[in-house]
């Protein structure tokens, strides 16, 4: 237990533009209000207000609820001047807010809420350690995520402008998106600009673009396909080919993009030195996602702790002596949703052999099956299991290593 006469509680409520921070001594009474500019020269002016209303053998910390969006800065800043910064979970002053009896919303009503967490609570508050090289994962990984929704939109509005120009269009390539595929619909957006396009021009423009391999038997196919069609040709043709060339020409900048992301993630995760890719189901972008979910592992004391913030671990409700232990919904579901997927490769079968990807797990889910416990319950078995695996490889920078065990294929 900290010893409360002995601090100042100075808790920000953070905004874009400027930050409203109030401070209270040991008996929750208000000493002081300031509001200043969300901008690092005026946190120097922020520190002195402080230092005024500092008393001999007190020590200011500071509580900031966001730490890695609009406090990021300022807690970067009172870190590297030896101040004892605090993260606050936004639940907790939410609770601390409700707790009154009169409920009201204000800049300087919701710091003063932040400073009682942080007076009754500063001994369990964890500290708020930003690391820019996590930070910067953790944007890289914001930023993947946006543009892979924004390529599913892309190409959903893609298919339904091929669904009226080509109706058989999925018989004309594997993949809506592929590299030869969206060449063609960019070249010819509709059958309208197939007219008297011979085979063999139409063999020659998908030799190029394909880097030979498609054939003249691709070209006859489309062809074919598209004189079955029939007729498709609409009113204001030439907007919808407008509308299919932007679509293509989007989806391949995103394409770009995706890939400029994904470059500049494995050069900082070779810099954070894990080897997570070792473990069968992880691959680059899984790694990083995973790191931007947990940070700097060292924050948690054990694989428990880390088990309770994805939402993995049970919790117990009960009372009067009677409860039981139940699924969380608690915790980070982003976290949760890279186990869980995690989870479910670990016990898929691979098409072809018809072998386990993971032999050990896959033997462990059935043994969890035969125990009695649904699919759901299984799997939860494995993403705590997965949760012990990815704390210890990160803590310790170890790789995996799948142990030796006799594949049985699965019938």
């Amino acid at each position: 237990m900290h010893e409360r006469q002995k601090h100042l509680y100075v808790s920000v409520d953070l905004h874009k533009q400027h930050h409203v921070a109030v401070i209270i001594n040991c008996w929750q009474e208000k000493l002081g209000e300031v509001k200043f500019e969300n901008k690092p020269s005026a946190f120097s002016t922020f520190l002195l207000d402080i230092d005024k209303l500092v008393e001999e053998g007190l020590t200011p910390v500071f509580g900031l609820e966001d730490v890695g969006g609009y406090g990021r800065s300022l807690a970067q800043f009172l870190t590297d001047h030896g101040k004892v910064v605090k993260e606050v979970n936004p639940a907790l002053s939410y609770a601390e807010r409700k707790s009154h009896m009169t409920t009201q919303k204000s800049d300087n009503w919701d710091a003063e809420c932040i400073a009682r967490i942080l007076l009754n609570k500063l001994a369990h508050l964890p500290d708020a350690k930003p690391h820019d090289l996590y930070w910067s994962i953790q944007q890289l990984v914001t930023r993947r995520n946006a543009l892979v929704k924004a390529q599913g939109a892309l190409k959903n509005q893609l298919h339904i402008q091929l669904s009226h120009h080509y109706p058989s269009y999925k018989k004309f390539f594997s993949e809506v998106d592929g590299k030869t595929a969206l060449a063609f619909w960019e070249g010819y957006p509709s059958p309208s600009c197939l007219e008297g396009v011979s085979v063999k021009q139409l063999t020659s423009f998908l030799l190029e673009v394909s880097y030979n391999t498609c054939s003249v038997k691709k070209a006859n196919e489309i062809l074919k396909l598209v004189k079955e069609d029939g007729n498709t040709t609409k009113e204001h043709q030439e907007t919808r080919n407008f509308l299919v060339e932007s679509m293509v020409s989007h989806i391949l900048f995103g394409k770009q993009e995706i890939g400029k992301v994904e470059r500049e993630l494995k050069e900082l995760m070779s810099l954070l030195d894990f080897q997570l890719n070792s473990m069968p189901g992880i691959d680059l972008v899984t790694a990083s996602a995973l790191i931007a979910g947990i940070g700097d592992v060292r924050r948690f004391p054990n694989a428990n702790k880390l088990a309770r913030f994805a939402g993995i671990a049970p919790v117990y409700f009960g009372s009067g002596g009677k409860g039981k232990e139940q699924k969380s919904k608690q915790g980070n579901r982003a976290l949760h949703a890279l186990f869980y997927n995690l989870a479910v490769q670990q016990v898929q079968v691979a098409k072809g052999s018809k072998l386990p990807r993971n032999p050990v797990f896959y033997a462990y889910y059935q043994k969890k099956l035969k125990e009695g416990k649904t699919k759901g319950q299984a799997l939860v078995c494995i993403m705590r299991r997965l949760v012990n695996i990815i704390y210890g490889m990160m803590k310790h920078k170890t790789a995996y290593k799948l142990p030796i065990v006799q594949e049985i294929e699965v019938v």
